[in-house]
């Protein structure tokens, strides 16, 4: 995988952003794990003088592991940039996070790193990591700025980095293999609609539906697989609230960016060493009712919480969205009644119905196609039932015509020939933008 890697001037013991080439070309490539391997190693177990500085010790260390190899100044290089990253980044997978192509990635071992770029999956045989203690510490040291740890007390983390990347990881002995690190990297290319309609994921007309939808204050549900990109789907979407209103967010690992003044952001906490101390998103959906909302964005909505999300909705907090994990906008519906469920109310299913009917306005499906893509597969609104089932009609939808030679989805948008019945609700609230889309539509 192509990528540029910064040079070290052997002589001023100083790193300065010249482009080389890439690792794949260097022919001592085991001789150089090696030799890193044992640099990190010595100075993970060594103590560094108390009279040395701490990139003194490291060059001195550097110098002595080298000394006696007949290596090129672009390997030399290679071998400070890897120790560089180990006490100033975030290890062997530096790179990988700062390259902007890269989507996701996974290590599933000290050589089974893999990456996303453009949807598709590979192995990048350019990083390895020492041994699992090694995957273990460069865990650690990403999470602890961050308030959280990893140990076999604490076998699992979820965190958000700087940039707004999701990380996961697992280790033993909840992890049969060993430690499994999981990045799910913020998408800077899709921030806006803007982005959206660059890249054929929408349609200018779907773009200004969903504009008009989020200003008339309607109930909006964002459903999807994983990795479909709901939630920066979400992020984009946000960006149509007016800057007077108040917001609460609330999500587990705080992810979305918003960009207006009055934003009041609120993450979930685990369970402390004493068993205690949980906060749950249910708990801070109840609270947040309380703190005068003009809206509630909920960034994942899975459990126990959604009943007292539909109440907000239903109480007078217009406006609210949230994501769930479904594969169509009829399975989100089924998933929230079983939610509601969930949370232990004894209500009568076709009480839950006529609460989710009442609650919902529109379902936006999203989809990561077969060869990478997203897209919005769907944007459907709530229109009543059909024989105590919630009911369910298109207003925009992606068909699938073919695939292309080179393996691109090829289809098109259509726009259903009906008014939706939500366009009303649209209009009463003094958003005329939608004529020119459905006023001719019988």
């Amino acid at each position: 995988m192509p990528k540029l890697l910064d040079a070290f001037d052997i002589k001023e013991k100083k790193v300065i952003n010249k482009p080389v080439a890439d690792y794949d070309i260097f022919k001592n490539k085991e001789m150089l794990d090696s030799l890193r391997n044992s640099i990190i190693s010595n100075i993970i177990d060594d103590k560094i003088p108390d009279n040395k500085l701490l990139h003194e010790y490291i060059n001195d260390e550097i110098d002595k592991a080298l000394k006696g190899y007949d290596l090129t100044n672009l390997e030399r290089s290679h071998i400070f940039n890897l120790i560089d990253n180990e006490i100033n980044g975030n290890g062997p997978i530096s790179e990988l996070l700062e390259d902007p192509n890269i989507t996701e990635i996974m290590v599933n071992g000290k050589n089974e790193i893999y990456v996303e770029i453009d949807g598709h999956i590979s192995k990048d045989d350019s990083v390895s990591f020492i041994n699992d203690e090694h995957i273990i510490r460069t865990i650690q040291k990403i999470v602890q700025p961050l308030g959280r740890t990893i140990d076999t007390a604490n076998p699992m983390v979820d965190a958000r980095l700087e940039d707004g990347s999701r990380l996961n990881a697992v280790i033993p002995p909840l992890s049969l293999k060993g430690p499994v690190i999981t990045i799910r990297k913020f998408r800077k290319d899709m921030e806006s609609i803007d982005d959206y309609l660059r890249t054929g994921s929408m349609t200018p007309y779907m773009a200004r539906f969903l504009d008009a939808a989020v200003r008339a204050k309607l109930n909006i549900i964002i459903c999807g697989g994983t990795g479909s990109g709901k939630t920066t789907l979400l992020n984009a979407l946000s960006s149509f609230i007016d800057n007077d209103e108040r917001i609460i967010t609330i999500e587990d690992a705080a992810e979305l960016r918003l960009h207006q003044s009055h934003v009041i952001s609120l993450e979930t906490r685990l369970v402390n060493y004493e068993g205690t101390g949980e906060v749950t998103i249910r708990d801070l959906v109840i609270n947040s009712l309380r703190m005068r909302p003009d809206r509630i964005i909920v960034g994942e909505v899975r459990g126990k919480e959604a009943f007292d999300m539909l109440q907000a909705m239903n109480t007078g907090h217009d406006g609210s969205l949230t994501t769930m994990h479904a594969n169509s906008p009829a399975e989100a519906l089924n998933r929230l009644e079983t939610m509601v469920l969930m949370a232990g109310m004894e209500i009568p299913i076709k009480a839950i119905r006529e609460y989710i009917e009442n609650a919902i306005d529109i379902v936006v499906n999203v989809s990561r196609l077969s060869d990478g893509r997203r897209k919005i597969t769907s944007i459907c609104e709530v229109d009543g039932f059909n024989e105590d089932i919630i009911e369910l009609k298109e207003i925009f939808t992606f068909k699938q015509s073919g695939i292309t030679s080179n393996g691109e989805i090829d289809g098109s948008f259509d726009l259903k020939k009906r008014i939706p019945t939500c366009y009303k609700k649209i209009k009463s609230k003094g958003i005329n933008d939608l004529e020119y889309i459905f006023e001719n539509k019988k």
